[in-house]
């Protein structure tokens, strides 16, 4: 008898469920007054009725499960409330009606929050740029011939590097020069010089600067003082994943603004010569009455490129969307990307590149991090979305395949299990990080 009336309670509950799932309104509110007790129980899923109202921007049912009592605090078992489900699914209407508090609605907008943002490669700053010293002329002078002043220097965009033994496998660390060994260098027209800014402590004086040096010239030629085992890192692919999570923080920053150096000599509005200013942070045309002179230009300052990359994640939550380019390593499949275009905003970047790439229509859109990618100067703005449609329809002229995977498929590739069928881009890289953060997600997502 027992198990008769459980199942009765089971079927009401399910009932009560599908209302709210499908936004009848009049069914949820006389079940409501027939039974309270339906308003904040779970199904097999761990769903409640609001969480389902939420996934599916049923507003009017929000509003009803509200006004009468429905606890807002309920949590399925990814510890996600029917608020945290709202802003996923980029429902904001119902997000402001589950949340009184404006400022905690925007917090629930920021990834990990109640952490801190996660430590990606690249992104690791161990310098503050002190960006108020590039015009000073004097400061710079006297931190540039201080025996204790860094400098790294480039050939190529190659950093010089220094390698504890012969194996080429290992991790290298940047060659950290003084001014001693770099005078000729620095007094060399063809030596490009940027200020990097200076080591992070608590007092201001002392702090020890740190510059970026290239040239076009093999460089070691000019050095007074050569260091043991120092080669210039070739190939910025996987050559830059081979250095310290510090030391990748700082080349994101000196590779980028040479980079744009080394492509920016002549002014991009009339051709002439251009100047080094700002502590190589500007480039300015030598031409009195360039255009570029009057005004602020984007063309004297070092550019960076936003591009969007994004884990596709399919409709039921299990299954999320990968590619892979001819380029890739065998057996490796990594997150859609590509650049932002001019008058676009992410969300419709996200959208664009997914459809081109893949064929696959994306609804909502969710920011979570970025990355610095000095090739030469990119910044990754590291996405996930929902997709709309599944069929799948390559363009080969942008990608060769794409699948979709499931959780415990990208669950054996990140450690690496014998059971894998595919490889994870590697851990240095955002698309890594957006995979891993999928994984501790909502399974019910």
């Amino acid at each position: 008898m027992s198990s008769i009336q459980m199942s009765a309670r089971d079927e009401l509950l399910q009932r009560f469920l599908d209302a709210a799932s499908t936004g009848d309104v009049q069914k949820v509110s006389l079940m409501i007054s027939q039974s309270k007790d339906l308003l904040n129980q779970r199904g097999e899923q761990g769903w409640s009725a609001l969480m389902l109202a939420a996934r599916n921007g049923h507003y009017d049912v929000a509003k009803v499960l509200l006004s009468n009592g429905c606890d807002t605090s309920v949590t399925n078992r990814s510890g996600q409330t029917a608020l945290d489900v709202a802003l996923f699914w980029g429902h904001r209407h119902i997000a402001r009606l589950l949340s009184s508090d404006a400022d905690h609605d925007l917090r629930q907008l920021l990834p990990n929050r109640g952490v801190e943002e996660p430590d990606i490669y690249f992104n690791r700053e161990i310098l503050d740029r002190m960006s108020d010293k590039r015009n000073d002329a004097e400061w710079l002078a006297a931190k540039r011939v201080a025996p204790e002043t860094v400098f790294l220097l480039f050939h190529a965009l190659n950093p010089l590097v220094c390698s504890g033994a012969d194996d080429e496998v290992e991790e290298v660390r940047l060659c950290k020069l003084r001014s001693a060994a770099v005078q000729e260098l620095l007094i060399n027209s063809q030596t490009v010089e940027v200020f990097l800014g200076v080591e992070k402590q608590e007092e201001d004086d002392g702090q020890l600067a740190w510059f970026a040096l290239s040239t076009e010239d093999d460089p070691t030629q000019l050095l007074k003082h050569k260091h043991h085992n120092s080669f210039f890192l070739q190939g910025a692919m996987p050559g830059l994943l081979r250095l310290s999570d510090d030391d990748a923080g700082v080349v994101a920053q000196a590779r980028s603004v040479l980079a744009w150096h080394s492509r920016y000599r002549f002014c991009p509005t009339c051709g002439s010569d251009t100047k080094v200013e700002e502590g190589g942070y500007k480039r300015t045309c030598l031409r009195a009455g360039c255009k570029s002179l009057q005004g602020v230009h984007n063309t004297c300052y070092p550019r960076v490129d936003p591009v969007v990359i994004m884990l596709v994640l399919h409709p039921d939550g299990n299954h999320c969307l990968l590619g892979r380019k001819k380029i890739f390593p065998p057996g490796m499949f990594s997150c859609l990307a590509g650049f932002v275009e001019p008058g676009e905003t992410l969300e419709t970047a996200v959208r664009r590149e997914v459809r081109e790439e893949s064929g696959v229509q994306v609804g909502p859109v969710q920011y979570l991090s970025c990355q610095a990618w000095p090739m030469p100067s990119c910044l990754m703005i590291g996405c996930h979305c929902v997709a709309t449609t599944t069929d799948i329809k390559v363009d080969q002229n942008e990608i060769e395949e794409a699948r979709w995977f499931t959780r415990q498929q990208v669950m054996d590739a990140l450690v690496k299990d014998k059971r894998a069928v595919f490889i994870m881009p590697p851990r240095q890289a955002i698309a890594h990080y957006l995979l891993k953060h999928w994984i501790g997600c909502n399974a019910n997502l």
